[in-house]
C-alpha cells in the first residue's frame, strides 16, 4: 500500500507533459482595489495584463498573496503575478513566490511606475536601486539583492515640486497619458520576450525608445 501512495505522490509532484517547471517570475506593481484602477501607481498590474493578454496566460489564482498566473512566454515557463499585498509590501508576494520556485533574484523580473519618465516611455534596467520607489525597495529588502531586472513605466513627474508624491502617483493617468503607456505595452511585451531569451541588448532596443 505504501509502494501506491508513493507513486500516487510521485505523479502528483511530475510536472504535466508540455508544461515544464517555472524558471522565471514576472511581478507587476500596484494596488488591489477597483479605486485604482488606471491610477499611476497601477501600470505595473496593466503591464502584467498585457504580457497575460498576449501570452494566454490567466491570472486568476490567489497564492502567495498575489494574483498569479502560469504559462509560456515564447519557450519559458514563468509564473506571472499581481502582488495583492499594496505597493509598500511588494517585496513580501514575490519573495514567497520566488522562495517557493527556488528562483534566483536574476531571473525576476519587475514591471513598475517611474515618475522621472514621461507618459508611455519605457526603460530597462538589469539591477540597481530602488530610485526612490517603495515597491522596488520592499523588493529589495525582502529578496536580500538589488540584482533583479525591471523594466520602468513612465507616468510623468509632478506639476511641481511641492505637489504630495503619494498624491500624484495614487491619482488617475488621464485619458492621453492612459493611451501614450497602453500603446507602449506591445514593445514592453516583446521587450519581456527577449530578456528571457538572454538577448539583452535587443529587449533595450524595444524598450528604451522614445516612445509615443
Amino acid at each position: 500500500m505504501a509502494d501506491i501512495f508513493d507513486l500516487f505522490k510521485k505523479i502528483e509532484n511530475t510536472p504535466k507533459a508540455g508544461m515544464g517547471n517555472v524558471s522565471w517570475l514576472i511581478a507587476g506593481l500596484g494596488n488591489p482595489g477597483t479605486e485604482y484602477v488606471r491610477t499611476r501607481h497601477n501600470v505595473g498590474f496593466m503591464a502584467a495584463d498585457a504580457l497575460a493578454s498576449a501570452c494566454h496566460i490567466a491570472i486568476d489564482r490567489a497564492k502567495f498573496h498575489a494574483l498569479i498566473g502560469e504559462g509560456n512566454v515564447g519557450e519559458t515557463r514563468v509564473l506571472l503575478m499581481k502582488p495583492q499585498t499594496y505597493m509598500n509590501a511588494s517585496g513580501k508576494a514575490v519573495a514567497e513566490a520566488a522562495s517557493f520556485y527556488k528562483i534566483a533574484p536574476e531571473h525576476v523580473i519587475v514591471y513598475s511606475d517611474d515618475i522621472s519618465l514621461a507618459p508611455g516611455r519605457l526603460r530597462i534596467r538589469m539591477n540597481g536601486s530602488a530610485g526612490g520607489h517603495n515597491g522596488l525597495k520592499s523588493i529589495i529588502e525582502c529578496l536580500g539583492s538589488e540584482n533583479f531586472p525591471r523594466i520602468k513605466i513612465g507616468v510623468g513627474q509632478k506639476p511641481t515640486p511641492e505637489y504630495d508624491l503619494a498624491e500624484w502617483v495614487l491619482g488617475k493617468l488621464p485619458p492621453k497619458e492612459y493611451d501614450a503607456v497602453l500603446a507602449r505595452m506591445e514593445n514592453l511585451v516583446d521587450g519581456t520576450r527577449a530578456l528571457l531569451a538572454g538577448d539583452h541588448d535587443l529587449a533595450a532596443r524595444l524598450c528604451n525608445g522614445s516612445g509615443s
